[in-house]
């Protein structure tokens, strides 16, 4: 097995910024991130908010208990992580049998996966991204994840998208 750190080497936080923006938290700190992939962190988590610049504009974003941002990944369903392999020691799951929240009017809940018991917020699995540090949001956008903000919408039904509304008058198209 690959030690994380080397993959996560192999991503620059400029690449990153170019794809995401380079959005940097407003009270960014420079402790650097634990090399341990949060899925391997089975204490208690803890989902708080903080303000951060997302965009030029200053936004509330969900943290964990050490700060990093939290995201959420596109192809997931409210059950199911589509995150595995490589792509999970990139974007580790935040994962706790028993998360708590401070701050945040959404469900946060523990969902029994492939990575155990990952942590959901209105039914979005989480997710830190390895080049981020404490108080910095460099993942924006990146490979089909986004920040997790407070408002962010439950999932409900089905994660496939909406089949295209018909044209009124013709079901052809035409």
């Amino acid at each position: 097995m690959r030690h994380p750190r080397i993959i996560i080497a192999s991503v620059s936080l400029a690449a990153a910024a170019a794809l995401g923006g380079g959005i940097t938290a407003a009270a960014a700190t420079t402790s650097r991130a634990s090399s341990l992939p949060a899925a391997s962190q089975s204490a208690a988590a803890t989902v708080r908010t903080v303000q951060a610049t997302v965009a030029g504009k200053t936004e509330t974003v969900l943290v964990n208990s050490q700060g990093l941002p939290l995201y959420y990944y596109t192809n997931d369903t409210a059950a199911k992580s589509a995150v595995s392999g490589g792509l999970a020691a990139l974007w580790p799951p935040l994962t706790s049998a028993s998360p708590a929240a401070t701050g945040l009017t959404g469900k946060l809940t523990a969902v029994m996966d492939t990575h155990g018991s990952q942590v959901a917020y209105n039914g979005h699995l989480l997710y830190t991204f390895a080049e981020d540090q404490a108080g910095q949001v460099t993942g924006q956008g990146v490979q089909g994840f986004f920040v997790a903000t407070p408002g962010l919408t439950a999932i409900t039904g089905s994660a496939a998208p909406a089949a295209p509304a018909a044209p009124v008058g013709n079901p052809y198209g035409y």
